[in-house]
């Protein structure tokens, strides 16, 4: 399968829920040479076309060991699991919460790792002009793969101890992985509390390993 459409497999991996990322007011558009979270992106983009470069050679879970460290640089992956499950959050016990948080980063990187297994020529390109929103920034970025249409990725990033770490994933610009997820998390959790999306979760990353 190419890899331009099982990159975003970790966005697509849950219902679709669209929602607009352009919110009617005034966004600052500094360059990217500039801008920290577009250096976080890069970072990721990088780490990407590394594992897939190193492809079948390095088996999934040689794939994995090398995205988990750049997952954990770039991605705020408390936030996310807390953002995804919702209000349900305030409810659960630290010790679920805890042991949500880590099966969330292994479902992420497992995806990733999954997802991103081979390379023939794909190209990430960093859009130059990042994009305030609110107290976030986006950064636009395009998957371009020789043959097929182009992937269009944009994350959503807020400042986390010192630096710039992704919240949300846009693909085409317009599906929410967060809005996705919370639909999805909500059902599960009011069936089956944190236990249940633990194991939906680690399922998730199973998937991902075949």
């Amino acid at each position: 399968m190419s890899v331009s459409f099982r990159a975003v497999g970790l966005v697509l991996t849950l219902p679709i829920l669209t929602l607009a990322i352009s919110p009617a007011v005034t966004h600052a558009v500094l360059p990217v040479s500039e801008d920290p979270a577009s250096a976080s992106i890069r970072s990721l983009d990088n780490g990407l076309t590394a594992i897939m470069k190193g492809g079948k050679a390095m088996g999934f879970a040689g794939r994995a060991a090398q995205i988990g460290p750049v997952v954990d640089q770039v991605f705020d992956i408390p936030a996310m699991t807390r953002l995804s499950v919702g209000p349900a959050w305030t409810s659960m016990t630290e010790g679920d919460k805890t042991a949500l948080i880590m099966a969330f980063r292994r479902s992420t990187i497992a995806q990733y790792a999954g997802n991103f297994d081979g390379w023939s020529g794909e190209v990430f390109t960093i859009d130059p002009k990042v994009e305030t929103r609110g107290s976030d920034r986006l950064v636009k970025t395009v998957l371009k793969a020789p043959k097929g249409n182009p992937t269009q990725l944009a994350y959503r990033l807020r400042q986390s101890g010192g630096s710039w770490r992704v919240i949300d994933i846009f693909y085409q610009n317009s599906i929410s992985q967060l809005a996705t997820r919370r639909s999805d998390f909500a059902r599960i959790v009011s069936i089956g509390g944190a236990k249940a999306l633990i194991a939906h979760l680690d399922q998730l990353s199973a998937k991902a390993a075949r």
